[in-house]
């Protein structure tokens, strides 16, 4: 990289000039980390900007003109805005402040200013932009409604921020009691969609929990993909044949841990590997071409990065 964007990006981060005094090696390692740091800025950025414009369309091209709520902080926002014609705009932000605030010390100052800007983002884009209304069928306006919502707020977490507070609850209420953080989240929607009955009608509620579940939906999808890994361990007798299967037929890396088994006490290696949903089948193959009888325990991995992890064509 030439100097020209260096001085960018090292300006960009608030490097000094005396950091030019530091011995090369230090002064490099710097650089590659002030690096590292402004193009993960640029990603975040754009996967934040983004979501904001699909949650604005998801709201006021389809839940906004037809009297729509959605779960979490934005369904708070959207009834407080049908019953009072406060602007949704500010209703954005003002009622996710408390929960950015709570952000700075539950989880990080980063993240809470992030998630600030991108709510003040999504305000702008809700009462600026002038999103087209796309339908009036109820079915399509929870569904693609919620679809919208939930790729926004799923592209967002992507950049290290959100754009409802929810989470920043759920995740300050599961450490200060025994609930964990799905139990906090789904409790507080229940008392959102118990109001939007009484309030509304309980149609009207039952859309919103089609909507809700669109947008849950779709933000697992984004967050964690079609290829969501899982963590698998293998304990065979021939675990020669199994480790090379693993490399050669799906082309995947696997580590070798050395135990007992618990009645024999006889030493056997044990394998671990990451694959996608989407090559369980096609492991499980192998697995029975060499050892029907092989002991195999599966979990999710919520992400996974570096060594031979890498999206491939499927085959």
């Amino acid at each position: 990289m030439n100097q020209f964007y260096q001085n960018i990006i090292l300006n960009a981060l608030g490097f000094r000039r005396k950091k030019a005094k530091l011995p090369p090696k230090q002064l490099e390692r710097e650089f590659k980390n002030a690096k590292v740091e402004f193009f993960h800025l640029i990603r975040d950025s754009f996967f934040i900007l983004l979501g904001v414009l699909s949650a604005g369309f998801g709201l006021k091209g389809f839940l906004l003109p037809n009297m729509f709520i959605d779960g979490g902080v934005m369904g708070i926002s959207l009834t407080i805005a049908e019953l009072t014609k406060i602007p949704l705009s500010i209703l954005i932000v003002a009622v996710n402040l408390p929960f950015l605030i709570m952000g700075f010390s539950t989880i990080s100052r980063q993240f809470a200013l992030k998630s600030i800007v991108a709510i003040i983002l999504l305000a702008v884009s809700v009462h600026f932009i002038p999103y087209p209304i796309i339908t009036d069928d109820k079915l399509l306006i929870a569904v693609f409604g919620g679809f919208f919502l939930g790729l926004g707020i799923g592209l967002a977490i992507r950049g290290g921020s959100v754009i409802d507070g929810t989470e920043v609850l759920a995740v300050y209420v599961s450490r200060k009691t025994s609930l964990t953080i799905g139990d906090v989240i789904m409790l507080f929607n229940i008392i959102i969609f118990s109001a939007a009955a009484y309030v509304f009608t309980i149609e009207i509620s039952l859309y919103a929990m089609l909507t809700y579940l669109a947008a849950a939906k779709t933000v697992d999808f984004v967050v964690s993909g079609i290829e969501e890994y899982l963590g698998v361990t293998i304990i065979s007798d021939k675990n020669k044949e199994i480790r090379l299967a693993i490399i050669e037929k799906l082309g995947r890396g696997c580590n070798i841990y050395s135990g007992k088994r618990g009645q024999s006490l006889k030493q056997t290696d044990i394998i671990y590997t990451l694959i996608t949903r989407l090559e369980l089948a096609k492991l499980q193959t192998e697995i029975d071409k060499i050892d029907k009888d092989a002991f195999i325990v599966m979990h999710s991995i919520k992400d996974a990065k570096g060594g031979m992890i890498k999206k491939r064509p499927l085959k």
